[in-house]
């Protein structure tokens, strides 16, 4: 059963009469930051002041459901006198400080009540079956069906719960969300475009064709060159439009020339162009052979 006690029913500390005295040179109290060793004498407690309540219950059905289970009643076979009796006490109890709070268990009240007065009625017998119903019976169906709710409510709250029991694993990760984007200067767009370059030719198609070239072609083409002039400078003798294969060709004619001794290639001097005549009986002049140093 609920039971209150109120700031009326609790004694002054420190004192027997209407003027408290220090107890043990303590303050009981600070009033703006400044201890209070005696209570004022115009100071006023409501009645209402403090509450304690030593039992809180959720309505009318487990107020009951208390009484009956506290003293060991049979559910099924309830003193309704004793239980009325204990019941009323508490409304009575609860309708002194919440009138709103009472009226919840006033209908309740009224029902034991009525419980209580068809059993002091005599029996009737039922149209349906011939045997005399219990006023308890509906009562008592009530109070099992709550208990059973009840019971299931705390295994309920047994269960683990996220925030009361538990508490998930947080780990906080600072995150930049700055992008630092890095310097790029002319010599870095220098070597990038020079590896896209020089992967560019690695896929690069070259197509290869055949083409038969003469040694003795081309000594018979220079001989015949120089048949109609008496020197020719050395650059005249090729003909660059022709391509790389003409060249390398002609040149190694030029040589095979040279090694056979039907041409000269000579220098007038030092660093001076080189010029190339068919091969002769030396003269008094100055010649520089191809293999002759210019020191």
């Amino acid at each position: 059963m609920s039971t209150t006690l109120s700031a009326t029913d609790l004694p002054l500390v420190g004192s027997s009469d209407s003027t408290p005295n220090v107890v043990d040179g303590l303050a009981f109290a600070k009033l703006y930051g400044e201890p209070l060793f005696k209570l004022p004498n115009d100071l006023y407690i409501p009645p209402d002041a403090l509450e304690i309540f030593l039992e809180a219950f959720e309505g009318p059905l487990d107020l009951l459901l208390y009484l009956i289970r506290k003293q060991n009643f049979n559910i099924l076979d309830i003193p309704m006198a004793q239980v009325t009796l204990q019941y009323l006490d508490y409304v009575e109890q609860i309708r002194k400080h919440n009138l709103e709070l009472a009226a919840e268990y006033l209908l309740m009240a009224a029902m034991l009540i009525e419980i209580k007065s068809r059993m002091l009625l005599p029996s009737t017998k039922s149209l349906d079956d011939g045997e005399a119903g219990d006023p308890r019976a509906e009562l008592v169906r009530r109070l099992l069906e709550y208990e059973q709710m009840k019971l299931a409510a705390y295994d309920l709250n047994a269960v683990p719960q996220l925030g009361r029991d538990f508490l998930h694993a947080q780990v906080f990760v600072e995150q930049n969300t700055v992008l630092h984007w890095p310097q790029v200067d002319v010599q870095d767009l220098q070597a990038a475009w020079a590896d896209v370059l020089k992967r560019a030719t690695l896929v690069a198609h070259h197509k290869i064709s055949r083409e038969e070239l003469s040694v003795r072609e081309h000594m018979t083409g220079i001989l015949r060159k120089l048949q109609s002039a008496k020197f020719i400078e050395f650059s005249d003798l090729f003909d660059p439009s022709k391509g790389a294969p003409v060249l390398v060709v002609n040149f190694v004619a030029l040589l095979e020339l040279a090694k056979e001794t039907l041409i000269e290639i000579t220098q007038a001097e030092a660093f001076a162009p080189i010029y190339v005549r068919l091969a002769y009986l030396p003269t008094h002049s100055s010649t520089y052979s191809l293999t002759h140093s210019p020191n």
